[in-house]
């Protein structure tokens, strides 16, 4: 059966075989595939599920089947849709309540080197609109789980709310087809009503800013050791930056539902 190269993949790239996506292994996926593992026993619908490995050592895991963003520019009308909002935040919740008792493997290991504690959540750390699967106004759910990790629930909902509400740099907002900055606030509180969220919401202002700036140092160390996804992606870590600074500058009733 023939391979079909996946669009996407600013880091491994993956190919479809049939049902099956292939890709190159990192030293975290075994540790990722346990994960995935536990989200399919907990009954958590969107995620892959883990496979193995292929004979050429590639991890495998089910293709989730939809649309995607792909590389296209404007994204999608669903990528801003209130319904598509309201899906991600449910979806979030699931995945944070049913991995807050992951027990990792004995050699647990994690794109961002982090370990489980008491206390955390294992995040995909990365359920952006690039990263979605879509079935007419259906969220499928999301793949390219390399970066998943333990978190608080606060730091992996940042992400998604800073590339779906979206609170991204304006100028990037619009070229990626967002243009309504007067409605952001409702869209923050949309999602995190929909995740269930009854913390301090004000809390999220210094979070986003951190996780945004934390982003963009990632690129960056990596870009400085010539990884070519990393210097692919620098203008990325400019447009992260740039976020960070203009939600720190969000009044007070942004956050206030």
């Amino acid at each position: 059966m023939s391979e079909e190269t996946l669009p996407g993949g600013n880091t491994v790239g993956a190919v479809r075989i049939g049902d099956v996506v292939h890709k190159v292994a990192s030293p975290w996926t075994p540790t990722v595939h346990a994960l995935l593992r536990h989200l399919e026993e907990a009954g958590v619908d969107g995620a892959p599920r883990a496979l193995g490995f292929d004979d050429q050592g590639r991890e495998m895991i089910t293709y989730l089947p939809g649309e995607t963003v792909g590389g296209r520019v404007p994204w999608p009308g669903w990528a801003f849709a209130d319904s598509t909002l309201v899906q991600v935040g449910q979806w979030l919740r699931r995945v944070h309540d049913a991995t807050a008792d992951f027990t990792p493997p004995a050699d647990e290991r994690w794109f961002a080197g982090s370990a489980m504690q008491p206390g955390l959540i294992v995040g995909h750390q990365d359920a952006a609109p690039y990263n979605a699967t879509m079935n007419g106004d259906r969220l499928v759910g999301f793949f390219d789980w390399d970066t998943a990790g333990p978190s608080s629930r606060e730091f992996d909902l940042a992400f998604s709310i800073l590339s779906w509400v979206p609170i991204y740099a304006q100028g990037a907002a619009e070229e990626l087809g967002f243009r309504n900055f007067k409605d952001r606030s409702r869209r923050l509180h949309l999602l995190l009503d929909a995740y269930g969220y009854n913390s301090d919401r004000h809390a999220f202002r210094a979070v986003i800013a951190q996780r945004a700036r934390l982003q963009a140092s990632v690129i960056r160390d990596m870009a400085e050791a010539k990884d070519p996804a990393a210097i692919a992606l620098l203008p990325v870590a400019g447009n992260l930056e740039t976020s960070a600074a203009e939600v720190e500058m969000l009044p007070d009733d942004f956050w206030t539902r």
